[in-house]
């Protein structure tokens, strides 16, 4: 690739990198551990300290409640769903507990899932009286859909997976996996962490029927706010067993003695949303919306096939997904010693993360291609 072609895609979104202050300090390559703190955010952090300050709980009854459902609308817009279809939660874990308790395995006891998946996902099932299957990559890179193929038949209840694996950053085809899970009778639930905001994400052209995604990484909300989409069509009929008052529809009648879930995706919900941040991925949300998410998805992909190209001629040989379709911004450099190089480049003034084997590269469209560029200079430099 040219060294002028991801910064002609680059200069629409340039503008942009302003409104993150870590740069003024440092190059930021690690959007998928922990999105970047934006002005944006910290303005609405601070507006809700502001109104803590000057009405405390006062503002539950219309602000703060305002804002949750605010929320909940937006992440719907994000992903092409109506804000009935929407929870809340604090984690992807607790929402992965919360389905768990939910799905029935009383006739269906197998659960689908793969080696490449973010720990989180096959932990809900392990310790669970049911059939764990832990699907092998044959390059440590992705799952063919025949895997999925070969492994779900009529005993399996849900096929769990990411939209883009963590340790690979390769792309899945979701739909086709739906599509294999829902011909033998199972729910597919997809781990949309390390895709919303950096790739559109259309849930009905996914045909998913759970949905799960967060701010910490690509939608700069930071850590605490998760989102679950359940498509209703196919999830009213689990019924969870962990719950929290937010669930209930009924919830101010404080009655220990009745409870009536949410008709809605609401009865996923357990407990009070974290408050600051909320507010952080509403400003995150303001950015990401701003930019545009295809817009996004494009300046980070010419960023990434740069730092393929510029990382391949230097013999590092990433270890990506064959095509830039199926690339995210996720770029795994083989090393003997990932810790010590990134503490060596965090000295240098470069920040990025260590995965077994691999220094990991996140570009997203704050990035421009010297930042990466530079950041492969100070590493061959050892």
């Amino acid at each position: 690739m040219s060294a002028t072609a991801p910064n002609a895609v680059q200069n629409s979104l340039a503008a942009w990198r302003a409104e993150f202050p870590v740069f003024a300090r440092t190059i930021y390559l690690n959007s998928c551990s922990l999105g970047a703190l934006s002005a944006a955010a910290r303005r609405r952090v601070a507006t809700c300290l502001d109104q803590w300050d000057a009405r405390g709980a006062a503002n539950w009854y219309d602000v703060w409640w305002s804002a949750l459902d605010e929320l909940r609308g937006r992440y719907a817009r994000l992903v092409n769903a109506a804000p009935a279809d929407i929870a809340l939660h604090s984690s992807v874990s607790g929402i992965l507990g919360v389905i768990g308790s939910g799905v029935d395995t009383t006739r269906r006891r197998r659960i689908i899932t793969t080696q490449l998946d973010f720990p989180t996902v096959p932990y809900q099932w392990l310790p669970r009286d049911v059939e764990v299957v832990l699907l092998e990559s044959p390059d440590g890179i992705s799952v063919p859909v025949e895997h999925f193929e070969r492994a779900i038949d009529a005993n399996t209840a849900l096929v769990a997976t990411s939209h883009v694996y963590f340790t690979s950053g390769a792309i899945q085809d979701v739909r086709a996996i739906a599509d294999v899970a829902h011909r033998a009778g199972a729910l597919c639930l997809i781990d949309g962490y390390q895709a919303a905001g950096q790739l559109p994400v259309d849930v009905q052209a996914l045909d998913v029927d759970f949905y799960v995604a967060g701010g910490l990484k690509w939608l700069l909300g930071g850590p605490g706010i998760t989102f679950l989409y359940a498509r209703p069509e196919t999830t009213r009929a689990v019924v969870p067993q962990a719950t929290g008052w937010f669930a209930h529809r009924e919830q101010f009648a404080f009655d220990p003695m009745y409870f009536s879930p949410h008709d809605d995706a609401r009865r996923f919900e357990t407990g009070t949303p974290g408050l600051l941040a909320v507010h952080a991925q509403l400003g995150g949300l303001d950015v990401v919306e701003a930019a545009g998410v295809p817009a996004i998805r494009a300046a980070t992909s010419a960023l990434v096939e740069d730092l393929v190209a510029e990382a391949a001629s230097r013999d590092l040989r990433p270890r990506v997904a064959t095509t830039p379709a199926t690339r995210s911004g996720i770029v795994m450099l083989p090393r003997e010693d990932p810790r010590a190089d990134v503490a060596r480049l965090a000295d240098a003034g470069f920040i990025v993360d260590a995965r077994p084997g691999h220094v990991r590269v996140s570009p997203y469209f704050y990035n421009v291609a010297d930042d990466h560029r530079a950041l492969l200079e100070v590493l061959l430099d050892a």
